[in-house]
């Protein structure tokens, strides 16, 4: 059986346990609460940079064609 000193050194022990559970369970749910933040900037990110994408594409397709040097050359 446990004698007194060893009783309250188990209780103590238990109870340190406790608090770091809650502890923990504290820092998990602020990870938590972060990595949400973060996904939602990256969607956000990656839908901007979508759309930024769309917008130069656009503006590419109306570029004039290359003008071939060999042609430019021959023709003057």
């Amino acid at each position: 059986m446990l004698s007194q000193s060893q009783f309250d050194q188990v209780a103590e022990r238990i109870e340190r346990l406790l608090l770091r559970h809650q502890e923990l369970q504290r820092t998990n749910a602020l990870l938590g609460a972060q990595l949400n933040s973060v996904t939602a900037e990256r969607d956000s990110l990656k839908s901007r940079l979508n759309a930024a994408r769309a917008r130069v594409d656009a503006l590419l397709e109306r570029l004039p064609p290359p003008v071939d040097q060999n042609q430019e050359r021959s023709q003057a």
